[in-house]
C-alpha cells in the first residue's frame, strides 16, 4: 500500500505542489507589504513572480537530468525580472521612483529561485529578511533623508516685483523650508539669497526648478 501512495505522489507530482505552495504564501508575505504602501508591484505581482520562479526553476532540474545543465532554463529569469522591474522605475521632472519596488522583484524572483531547487528553510528565512528591510529599515530611511542640513544657493534674475515670492514658491514647492530669504539689486540684476534647509536629496532638484522656473540668469551654491 505504501508504494501505492509513493507512486501516486510521483504522478501528480505533489512535490512539486508542494513547493508553489509555499512560493505562494512567501510571495504573498513580501506583496502585502508593498500592497499595504500603494505600491503597482503588490500582492499578485510578487506572488506570480515567486510561483513562476519556482516553476521554472523546478522545470530547469527536471528537464536537465543527471547529465545536463540544470541552471539552464532558471537563468534566464533574472533577465526576465529584469525587464519587469524595469517597468516599475519611473522618472519624471528629475524624480526617479519605483527602485525600491523593482529590487524587491528581483529579490522575489531569487526566492522563488531557491523553492524550486528545494531549498525552502533558506527561502523562508530570506523572506523574513526582506520584510525586516522592508519594515524596520524605513523609519531609519526617513530620518537619514530628513536630515539634509541648510544649503544656501544665490540666484540673480531679472528686477520684477513677483521674483522673490517665485523664488520662494518654487522651493517650498520642492518639498523643502526656506530658512532665510532676501534680497539686493546688483546693477541691473536682483540677487536673492536663499537657505534651502530639508532632504539632501531634494536640494538638487530645488536648483533645477529654480534654474528652469524662475527665470534665472545664473545660480550659484555659497561656500
Amino acid at each position: 500500500m505504501s508504494d501505492f501512495w509513493l507512486e501516486l505522489a510521483r504522478d501528480l507530482r505533489l512535490d512539486l505542489l508542494g513547493y508553489l505552495v509555499v512560493a505562494i504564501f512567501l510571495g504573498a508575505a513580501v506583496g502585502l507589504e508593498r500592497e499595504l504602501r500603494g505600491k503597482a508591484a503588490g500582492l499578485r505581482t510578487n506572488v506570480l513572480i515567486c510561483v513562476g520562479s519556482t516553476l521554472f526553476t523546478w522545470l530547469s532540474i527536471e528537464v536537465a537530468g543527471p547529465y545536463g545543465d540544470p541552471g539552464r532554463i532558471a537563468a534566464q529569469i533574472v533577465t526576465g525580472v529584469g525587464f519587469i522591474g524595469a517597468g516599475t522605475i519611473l522618472h519624471s521632472r528629475g524624480h526617479i521612483s519605483g527602485l525600491t519596488s523593482a529590487a524587491t522583484i528581483w529579490l522575489v524572483a531569487a526566492i522563488g529561485v531557491a523553492v524550486g531547487a528545494g531549498a525552502v528553510l533558506e527561502a523562508t528565512g530570506a523572506t523574513l529578511l526582506v520584510l525586516l528591510v522592508l519594515g524596520l529599515l524605513r523609519p531609519l530611511e526617513k530620518y537619514l533623508t530628513s536630515y539634509g542640513g541648510v544649503v544656501r544657493v544665490t540666484v540673480e534674475v531679472e528686477p520684477r516685483p513677483e521674483a522673490v515670492t517665485d523664488i520662494e514658491r518654487i522651493v517650498r514647492e520642492a518639498g523643502l523650508e526656506v530658512m532665510e530669504l532676501r534680497s539686493e539689486q546688483r546693477g541691473e540684476r536682483l540677487v536673492v539669497h536663499v537657505a534651502m534647509s530639508g532632504p539632501a536629496r531634494l536640494h538638487d532638484e530645488a536648483k533645477l526648478r529654480l534654474l528652469r522656473a524662475s527665470g534665472a540668469l545664473t545660480i550659484s551654491v555659497e561656500e
